[in-house]
């Protein structure tokens, strides 16, 4: 395989807002290390700048001729960029309440800005995943970031108690998920990737196994996106996290779970629609 159709399966183009963020975090990280509490003055504005770009970015994709990019692995549709830009505009909200929160608490803000940046990237790429270990890692990137920033305030013991919390369900329910994708894995006979599970498993009977990783699978997602019976968690993690953070878990984190929700359960699971559609139009009603 040569350069030229390398990069044209690659096309790397589908990620320039998730690439505009992570060059933005970073900066933001070197910022911190070099110029230490100094760098408060202008991290935030610059994670502004760089919200906004990958906000421009979204919205110059909207139609985009093609927009599969790294070999499947990821879609710039029209149902990614949308759910992209709920994230990014809420992590732009939640950048402007957090500047005089995190400084009157005493905090660093570039280490905060760097967390929600990261679990902003997270959820972003979970919104275009179409491939099971991608669809994996970006949602413990978004959750694992979501838990340092619920436990941010290590002063405040209540933080540190919803942070407990929270990543103790959260480790439970990222291990149910991955046992669901497991099932669904060897169902298809070894693909990850979604049009080729969809491919697969369309016109098969209705096993036991696929079954329990299609629960599986509905337990997480109602776990992420707070629906009953899987809400538990959520007044204990609001009542102890900064406000801030509260804003971007009750719109950022739901927005991604309810784009995996739709992605995943329309590709991955075409002969159980029946029963998955009666899910989740039990949703609103619950979340």
């Amino acid at each position: 395989m040569d350069v030229a159709n390398l990069a044209s399966q690659l096309n790397a183009g589908t990620i320039l807002p998730e690439g505009v963020i992570i060059i933005t975090l970073i900066l933001i990280l070197l910022g911190d290390i070099t110029f230490g509490r100094a760098s408060a003055r202008w991290t935030p504005y610059l994670a502004m700048i760089g919200l906004l770009t990958s906000l421009a970015l979204l919205y110059l994709q909207w139609d985009l001729p093609d927009p599969v990019g790294f070999l499947g692995s990821f879609t710039a549709d029209n149902l990614s960029i949308v759910f992209r830009s709920i994230i990014a505009l809420s992590t732009l909200v939640t950048v402007f309440m957090s500047v005089s929160y995190i400084e009157q608490a005493g905090s660093s803000i570039g280490e905060f800005m760097t967390i929600l940046l990261s679990a902003t990237l997270g959820g972003m790429f979970l919104c275009g995943a179409e491939e099971l270990v991608m669809i994996f890692i970006s949602l413990e990137t978004l959750s694992i970031a979501s838990y340092l920033m619920t436990g941010y305030m290590k002063r405040d013991s209540r933080s540190n108690e919803a942070a407990l919390k929270y990543l103790l369900i959260g480790a439970a329910s990222s291990a149910v998920f991955l046992y669901g994708l497991s099932l669904l894995y060897g169902l298809s006979g070894g693909k990850t990737y979604l049009n080729e599970i969809a491919l697969t498993l369309t016109g098969t009977s209705k096993s036991l196994a696929l079954v329990i990783s299609l629960v599986f699978v509905i337990a997480t997602i109602s776990f992420k996106i707070a629906a009953v019976p899987f809400h538990q968690w959520t007044p204990d993690v609001y009542e102890g996290s900064p406000t801030p953070v509260v804003a971007f878990l009750s719109v950022g984190s739901k927005a991604a779970g309810f784009a995996l929700a739709i992605r995943l359960m329309t590709e991955a699971f075409p002969n159980m629609a029946e029963q998955w559609q009666f899910i989740l139009q039990s949703w609103p009603s619950s979340v």
